[in-house]
């Protein structure tokens, strides 16, 4: 199943979606009872999911404006640095990395910081540029898994059990101040800092480890690979965070951004007010927004 978070009339609406037809239903009506927003579903879902099959023709998606599926997290997104190997060897060689030990390409480890929750906007917003706090703005197309199941101490063999599903972020980033500030919250989380979207699609609908990812900005494609190629797979990313951290239903990680970013180019093509990043993610969709 696809879910979708609507604004229609100044009223948010989390409904279940046809992105082919371009049709929508709103879960409160397939779901007697129900009032809550895209976590709160995430929440009730094994209650509710055989109530939720499309009813009659649907309404038109063209009417309603597209909202972050979860656009207020409880909590700041968990993201993971450098978990593409194309990726890391150029964050080692562009002199952004001041994470890594002398040497490093690959890290031993996951790497894993979060973004402010309010970092969150959706598709079709703009960017923020923040100027004159920031100059150097760099996108970064990721596939992002939302929890279902709560759990501490997740073992990697049961870890997909936890996975509600997934939707697109492009961990949008500050590279000067990621830089400036050797961590990385800053750079990551100025205000609108993480468009997410179009939908959350269930984990049953796509096979994550296998899910091609690709970037456009203004046309021109510039990342492009498959989530194969994760150096640290979902489940362990599961079995890392939860060590310690009890995931919760509706959190929010963030898996990594293969080669291709601005920074790795030379000289560093970082974009503008005005260029246009465009994200696609097989299975899910495609998520758009403008730089302001």
């Amino acid at each position: 199943m696809k879910f979708v978070n609507l604004l229609l009339d100044n009223v948010k609406t989390v409904a279940l979606v046809d992105t082919d037809m371009r049709k929508y239903w709103p879960v409160a009506e397939l779901a007697p009872g129900y009032a809550g927003d895209m976590v709160q579903l995430v929440q009730d879902y094994d209650r509710i999911k055989t109530n939720l099959v499309a009813r009659g023709a649907g309404r038109p998606l063209a009417e309603a404006a597209l909202l972050a599926p979860i656009d207020q997290p409880r909590r700041n997104i968990f993201c993971v640095g450098k978990n593409y190997f194309d990726h890391a060897a150029e964050f080692s060689k562009s002199g952004f990395d001041a994470s890594a030990k002398e040497g490093e390409h690959v890290p031993e480890a996951p790497v894993v910081f979060t973004k402010a929750y309010s970092t969150v906007i959706g598709p079709g917003a703009p960017i923020p540029s923040h100027p004159g706090v920031a100059s150097q703005l760099d996108y970064e197309a990721e596939l992002a898994v939302v929890i279902g199941k709560p759990g501490r101490g997740i073992p990697k063999a049961r870890a997909l059990e936890h996975v509600f599903g997934y939707t697109i972020v492009n961990d949008f980033t500050a590279r000067d101040l990621q830089k400036l500030h050797r961590q990385w919250f800053l750079g990551k989380s100025l205000d609108g800092f993480c468009p997410m979207g179009p939908v959350l699609v269930t984990a049953d609908e796509v096979d994550a480890g296998n899910l091609d990812i690709r970037c456009w900005v203004n046309g021109e494609l510039r990342q492009d690979a498959n989530t194969r190629q994760l150096i640290f797979d979902i489940p362990t990313l599961i079995e890392t965070i939860s060590a310690g951290i009890t995931l919760q239903p509706g959190d929010i990680i963030a898996t990594g951004t293969p080669a291709g970013v601005g920074i790795g180019f030379e000289p560093p093509r970082f974009v503008r007010s005005g260029d246009v990043i465009r994200i696609e993610v097989q299975g899910i969709g495609t998520l758009e927004n403008t730089v302001d």
